[in-house]
């Protein structure tokens, strides 16, 4: 009959690993972040180049807070 799960005699306390050779991940480069839309937006923005071209656009109106704090002055009293 095969084990199925290891037992504790079978678990080393502490184990060795030689990182010398770990490659690198190899998926790692195609993460990417996904949303979902909702029904109404999704006709209007068909792809993906829509939604960021949008998005940048109210990025641009939108002031940074580098700006809100430059453009601060002062009342004289």
């Amino acid at each position: 009959m095969k084990k199925t799960t290891p037992s504790k005699a079978d678990m080393l306390s502490e184990y060795s690993f030689d990182y010398s050779k770990a490659k690198n991940n190899r998926f790692a480069a195609d993460y990417h972040v996904s949303v979902t839309l909702d029904p109404d937006v999704a006709n209007v923005f068909k792809t993906s180049e829509s939604v960021n071209r949008a998005l940048r656009a109210i990025l641009l109106a939108v002031p940074s807070k580098s700006d809100s704090t430059e453009n601060h002055t002062q009342p004289n009293a």
